[in-house]
C-alpha cells in the first residue's frame, strides 16, 4: 500500500476546518496535516475538544498523523522584529519585549507536543528560527565563534523543549529552511550535534527548499535516514538562464517572474519526485506524503487537486524481493 497523501492546512487557513475537510476529501486526500494556529487551538485541555477534531476529520475519512507549528516556532529562537507580530498570535506577541516573546513561543511549542498527543499524532512539525541567520553572508567577515554561539543559543533553547516533547511521546521535525538553524545539508548535521542527536529531533524533509540552493536534495535523504519524521511534497523552478533578481529573492515578493526561482504546484517545478519517492523507500520511510500547496501563479484549488493526483500517481512501495531473485535455483 502507498503512503498517505495529506494536504498543510497552513494555507487554507482563511476556510474553517471543516471546510478544509470537504475540500480535502472532494481533492483526493487521505487525511491533512493541521497547520497552527488557525485550524487547533493548543491552549485546549479539555478532551472533548480533541474528540471533536478526531471525529470532524472521521466524518469524512481523513486521517491525521501530523501537527504543525511554523510560525510560533520561529519566534523561538529568531532575533525578534515587528516581522513576527503578523505572524504571531497576539498572546504570543505581548508586548512584543524579544525575550518575551520567544519564551511564550516555547512554552506553545510544548502545548502543541500536548496537543498532539491527545490526537493521538506522534510528529510536530515546525520552525526553531535563527539567531545567526543575519550572518549568512560574511561580510563583515563572521568569526567562527560566533556561529558557534549561534548553535549554543539554539541549544539552550531547544533541549528543554525537545526533552518535553521525549517525556510526552512526541518528536519534533525541523523543516529545513532557509532562515532557521539548519536550511542544507552541513547546517543540518550541525544543529542535530548541537542538540546531542537527542531523540525528539529530527527533520521535515521539503526538497523544495533545498533545491534552488543547489543542494542535493536526495542526498540529504540518504544523509539523516533515520531522522526523516516527515515529508513535504513541494515543487520549485529555478532559471537555467540569468535573471534580475538572484537566489537572495532581491525584496521582490514570491511569484515575481524576474526572480531566478519561484515555488512551483507539485510536478510543474524542477525537483525530480522520482528519486525522492525511491530515496525514501530505502530508508523504508512510512510516513505521509504532505502537500504544503505554494504556487503564486495558480489557483489553489486546481493545484491541490493535481498536487494530490501527482503524488499518488509517483509513489510507490519498495520490493520485497530482488526482481532477479526467481532466477535463482535451488
Amino acid at each position: 500500500m502507498a503512503r498517505l497523501v495529506t494536504l498543510y492546512s497552513l494555507q487554507w487557513g482563511d476556510l474553517s476546518l471543516e471546510d478544509v475537510c470537504i475540500k480535502a476529501k472532494e481533492f483526493g486526500y487521505d487525511g491533512l496535516e493541521l497547520g497552527l494556529p488557525d485550524h487547533l487551538d493548543v491552549r485546549q485541555t479539555d478532551a472533548e475538544y480533541y474528540k471533536g477534531i478526531k471525529d470532524l476529520l472521521g466524518k469524512y475519512g481523513l486521517q491525521l498523523k501530523t501537527i504543525s507549528s511554523h510560525l510560533v516556532g520561529q519566534a523561538v529562537c529568531d532575533r525578534i522584529d515587528g516581522r513576527h507580530k503578523g505572524i504571531l498570535p497576539d498572546y504570543i506577541w505581548g508586548d512584543g519585549e524579544p525575550e518575551g516573546v520567544r519564551q511564550r513561543a516555547a512554552a506553545e511549542l510544548i502545548l502543541t507536543a500536548k496537543a498532539a498527543k491527545a490526537l493521538g499524532v506522534n510528529t510536530v512539525v515546525g520552525f526553531t528560527g535563527s539567531p545567526i541567520w543575519h550572518l549568512l553572508y560574511a561580510f563583515p567577515p563572521v568569526p567562527e565563534s560566533m556561529i558557534e554561539e549561534g548553535y549554543k543559543a539554539f541549544a539552550h533553547r531547544f533541549i528543554p523543549i525537545l526533552d518535553a516533547f521525549e517525556k510526552i511521546g512526541v518528536r519534533f521535525a525541523l523543516e529545513v529552511h532557509p532562515t532557521e538553524i539548519a536550511f542544507d545539508t552541513f547546517s543540518a548535521r550541525r544543529a542535530l550535534e548541537a542538540v546531542d542527536h537527542h531523540p525528539a529531533f529530527g527533520f521535515n524533509y521539503d526538497p523544495s527548499h533545498l533545491g534552488y540552493q543547489r543542494v542535493d536534495y536526495v542526498d540529504f535523504i540518504y544523509q539523516f535516514p533515520e531522522r526523516i519524521f516527515h515529508v513535504h511534497m513541494k515543487d520549485v523552478y529555478w532559471s537555467d538562464t540569468p535573471k534580475q533578481v538572484g537566489v537572495f529573492g532581491g525584496h521582490v515578493p514570491f511569484g515575481d517572474p524576474r526572480r531566478y526561482w519561484n515555488f512551483r504546484s507539485v510536478g510543474r517545478g524542477k525537483i525530480n519526485f522520482e528519486e525522492i519517492v525511491r530515496a525514501l523507500n530505502v530508508i523504508d520511510y512510512q510516513g505521509p506524503l504532505s502537500i504544503e500547496w505554494e504556487d503564486s501563479a495558480m489557483d489553489r484549488e486546481h493545484g491541490a487537486r493535481e498536487s494530490c493526483a501527482f503524488t499518488k500517481r509517483i509513489d510507490f512501495q519498495a520490493s520485497k524481493h530482488a526482481f532477479d531473485a526467481f532466477f535463482a535455483k535451488d
